[in-house]
């Protein structure tokens, strides 16, 4: 006997029941970024590995240990993509779309990372997006920072608590780095070898780490906001007198650095204790470099990300009024069925024909009909002669003719 075959671990199918929460978060999402000006853009979910290389960074954990990479045919080498932002500054640079414009997209769908799967954490996951290119005003951050606020409030979520740090420019950075380096130098040894990695490649990485060890010599490390110019400090001072005049709550956090390479200036996160340990809901910041280094011109940008599983945990189970009508009959009268369905459907109605239902008396068909949530049965008991019958309510049956259709 065949083995059964089951979806791969961490990627999970979903059904009718399941899916009106996502439809409901996908819907808001769309209006919400359609009323902020926000065009759609979609990628392929394959990209070249190199993207992400260039992109993420070589030693950071989703290129070295998440991404599903193989080699095809042609021995070129290809992944999954295991985040959005990338794939729309490859799109924009090869067809022509940021260089000297400014460009509001939006992205929704799959991501993948070969992570150990657990609440708010699988391999096949959902992200929705929000991209700006061609602006260096600090607008854009409050803008982003703004959307997401609304958002929160439209799905009616509660204890959600913002986080915003500022990392200064490049040369902010550069000069920050140098110091964490020179403090974390004599203090290698205590380091396990992939942290001694990062020590090399990318320090500011360390900044973000889970282990109690690393944040524990951390404590006594510079902080980066000793390393900002008068202008970066300015500009992040900005940002919260606007936050506080939206009324947009935020908690200041100097240990959120956003460990990829490519963000300067604001970065932000949104984070909740509902998920335990995976409590980020979306975050983001701005990222001025990312399009020069992956080979366009040098295009200002800021963006963030919001992933749809973790923000489905915290909604409240979404159940839409009832819309469908359904088209019984008498046994005699079946026939009439179908014609009818296609009068309805021209009329932009929704209807259905369950021919699950296989007859039988009507009020066993009409049982039937409750169970499905379906809002009305029409109710053929001649060729002239229909009932309309609410089926969630205890409102009056209707009688009708054809005619008055």
């Amino acid at each position: 006997m065949s083995q059964t075959l089951q979806s791969i671990r961490g990627m999970h199918d979903l059904f009718s029941d399941q899916l009106q929460n996502w439809l409901h978060l996908e819907n808001t999402l769309q209006q919400l970024a359609t009323h902020y000006g926000y065009q759609p853009v979609r990628t392929p979910i394959l990209e070249k590995t190199e993207l992400f290389k260039r992109s993420l960074g070589q030693d950071t954990d989703v290129v070295e240990k998440e991404m599903y990479t193989f080699e095809d045919r042609n021995g070129d080498l290809l992944s999954l993509r295991p985040e959005g932002t990338a794939s729309c500054v490859r799109a924009g640079i090869e067809h022509g779309q940021l260089h000297n414009q400014v460009q509001a997209w939006w992205y929704l769908g799959p991501m993948f990372r070969r992570e150990r799967p657990q609440k708010g954490r699988l391999r096949q996951f959902h992200q929705f997006g929000i991209e700006l290119f061609g602006s260096t005003e600090l607008s854009a951050e409050i803008e982003l920072i703004a959307f997401a606020d609304q958002l929160w409030e439209q799905l009616e979520l509660k204890d959600i608590t913002l986080h915003i740090n500022t990392l200064g420019n490049q040369t902010d950075r550069q000069r920050y780095r140098t110091a964490l380096v020179k403090f974390l130098t004599p203090l290698r040894d205590q380091l396990t070898p992939d942290e001694q990695t990062r020590l090399e490649r990318n320090p500011l990485r360390l900044l973000d780490s889970k282990s109690p060890s690393v944040q524990a010599l951390l404590k006594k490390a510079p902080a980066i906001q000793d390393y900002l110019s008068p202008e970066s400090v300015q500009r992040y001072d900005t940002l919260k007198q606007h936050l506080s005049d939206l009324n947009i709550t935020y908690q200041d956090n100097p240990s959120l650095v956003r460990g990829l390479d490519y963000y300067n200036e604001a970065v932000f996160e949104w984070t909740t204790d509902a998920l335990g340990a995976q409590g980020t809901l979306c975050a983001g910041g701005r990222y001025d470099t990312l399009v020069e280094q992956l080979g366009g011109s040098s295009t200002p940008a800021v963006g963030f990300a919001l992933g749809l599983e973790r923000t489905l945990e915290l909604m409240k189970i979404h159940t839409p009024q009832p819309q469908q009508l359904v088209i019984l009959s008498e046994p005699n009268e079946s026939t009439l069925i179908a014609p009818l369905a296609a009068q309805l459907r021209h009329m932009n109605l929704q209807c259905v024909i369950r021919t699950d239902f296989k007859g039988g008396p009507l009020k066993n068909q009409l049982k039937r009909a409750h169970n499905t949530q379906a809002a009305w049965a029409l109710i053929l008991e001649s060729a002239e002669q229909y009932q309309i019958k609410p089926l969630q309510t205890h409102a009056a049956t209707i009688t009708c003719s054809p005619h008055t259709l």
